[in-house]
């Protein structure tokens, strides 16, 4: 019997699933980094090289030798301060607090469910990539309840039920970086971003804020909604051809319990927004700057405890009125185990503190991002190649790295500060890394629910394997990619802040 010939495109994703698979683990991933950081700068330190302070005339900065007698003792008083001071720690440990309990009660299923139910059948697609791109803010809620939701619903209508989880992990995973609110994504990266800005001007970086893309993701939002449904009915279903399976599903409603617990949810948080918009509306409102301004004010630098607030109060208020939650002991028991799935994110937190606080002090971080500006400059590789050339370069790294805040925590320390010297502020870096991060997440089989998503398309389709789903996603890839690049540099063209003063290009 005659073995199948593998194409190109086939012996390529099973080359890239080789390669990542072969890679250590993110935890271990950054424990070698941090080695490779301490090795290396005893190596640079013995060259005596040095570079000027981009941010003060005059001052030179040398790469400092981490394993000196100083250098060392830095290594072992630093370590718990590195750990505790990584940036996103606090910030998404706060945040999944309250969107957590939104998402344990039961809230953000309920929601995604009734939201997609409601819609006409004309707007059924669109509808299913709009659900899946807003399902960010319940960070990974959206993977889990989507795509099967979706393929019911697809059944349900007669149409093919894989084209309905395509339709719904494109806008979850693809989208993941596009939302209408702002969610802990946008605390993770922020944060990291801040700190990396911090290396070439602590001054600017001070003046930076998590909503740093907020505008750029809203209008995200729409253009990936119209690009994902044109994939979905133009693309991907018309290969799937009609679906000849035995499952003909039929939609369950939500029941009377759960519309109860819906109602007063949207009274909760109704009345909390009106709280905290009394907190900034008024132009004496307690959460303004003492000019009265709002960008940077204490509202911005409150952003992730109002968040939180916003999602938990809605979350509690579900959950009793659904009888999930009884008493306080309940409510303890939905944080603890909120908190017991971030256990990983912690460990990570370790080794990634480590190594962000190592490269930050050996100053390697400002010696590259000053060399290699230079080295683009004398490439003439600025303006729409460079950032061309950045969105494919993430791209292929997040074919082998799933994790987005593994990736940025190695990245964001080194390419921020480069294109801080070529003259890009570092939120349009953190956004230009966001699109090509999300827009390549739903084909590489690396990312944690990639293998989930598989499993609920084999219920229809038994021979569905890593191949047959990456070949299924990719064009969803492929036109997110281009046309969020598009928006991207059309964006940079025209200079439009990218959120709350944050604007594309930086001016020391």
């Amino acid at each position: 019997m005659k073995t199948k010939r593998k194409g190109l495109f086939q012996k390529s994703l099973d080359s890239i699933e080789t390669i990542g698979n072969k890679l250590p683990h993110p935890v271990t991933l950054f424990a070698l980094l941090a080695l490779a950081v301490l090795i290396l700068s005893a190596i640079v330190s013995s060259f005596d090289i040095s570079v000027e302070h981009p941010g003060q005339e005059g001052e030179m900065v040398e790469v400092k030798n981490l394993l000196s007698v100083e250098g060392i003792q830095y290594i072992f008083d630093s370590m718990v301060d590195n750990f505790i001071g990584f940036a996103p720690l606090g910030v998404v440990l706060v945040t999944m607090l309250g969107i957590g309990l939104a998402e344990r009660t039961g809230l953000i299923s309920a929601v995604l469910r009734a939201f997609v139910l409601s819609v006409p059948k004309f707007l059924i697609t669109a509808g299913l990539v709009f659900a899946g791109i807003m399902s960010s803010v319940a960070s990974d809620a959206g993977y889990v309840v989507l795509p099967p939701l979706g393929a019911v619903i697809f059944a349900a209508i007669g149409r093919h039920p894989l084209a309905g989880i395509a339709a719904a992990f494109a806008g979850v995973s693809g989208g993941f970086s596009a939302n209408l609110l702002l969610s802990a994504t946008d605390a993770m990266l922020g944060e990291m971003t801040i700190a990396a800005a911090a290396i070439i001007d602590p001054a600017y970086a001070e003046g930076m804020n998590v909503a740093m893309n907020y505008y750029f993701i809203i209008v995200s939002v729409f253009l990936l909604t119209l690009v994902g449904t044109f994939v979905t009915e133009k693309i991907v279903e018309p290969r799937l051809g009609e679906y000849k399976g035995e499952f003909r599903e039929e939609l369950s409603g939500l029941t009377s319990m759960e519309k109860k617990g819906l109602i007063w949810s949207t009274v909760s948080i109704v009345l909390a927004s009106v709280a905290v918009a009394m907190l900034i509306v008024p132009e004496n409102g307690i959460l303004r700057a003492a000019d009265g301004g709002i960008v940077q004010s204490p509202f911005m630098s409150s952003l992730v405890p109002i968040i939180t607030i916003l999602f938990f109060i809605p979350g509690l208020v579900y959950g009793i009125v659904t009888k999930d939650i009884k008493n306080d002991k309940d409510v303890a028991s939905h944080l603890s185990e909120t908190m017991a799935a971030m256990g990983m994110f912690i460990v990570l937190a370790f080794t990634a503190g480590q190594f962000v606080a190592y490269f930050t002090e050996s100053n390697m971080g400002m010696v590259i991002g000053v060399y290699g500006a230079e080295a683009l400059q004398s490439l003439s590789l600025t303006g729409i190649p460079l950032i061309i050339g950045f969105v494919i370069v993430t791209g292929i790294i997040n074919l082998f790295i799933g994790s987005a805040s593994a990736k940025w925590a190695m990245m964001a320390t080194v390419f921020v500060p480069i294109m801080m010297q070529l003259g890009y502020s570092p939120e349009f870096t953190q956004m230009a890394y966001r699109v090509a991060d999300s827009s390549t997440n739903i084909i590489t089989p690396l990312m944690t629910y990639f293998a989930i998503i598989i499993t609920f398309a084999q219920k229809y389709d038994k021979k569905m394997g890593i191949g047959t789903m990456i070949s299924v996603m990719f064009p969803y890839s492929i036109f997110f990619m281009i046309f969020w690049t598009l928006m991207l540099i059309v964006w940079m063209l025209l200079g439009l802040d990218l959120g709350p003063g944050s604007p594309v290009f930086y001016k020391p």
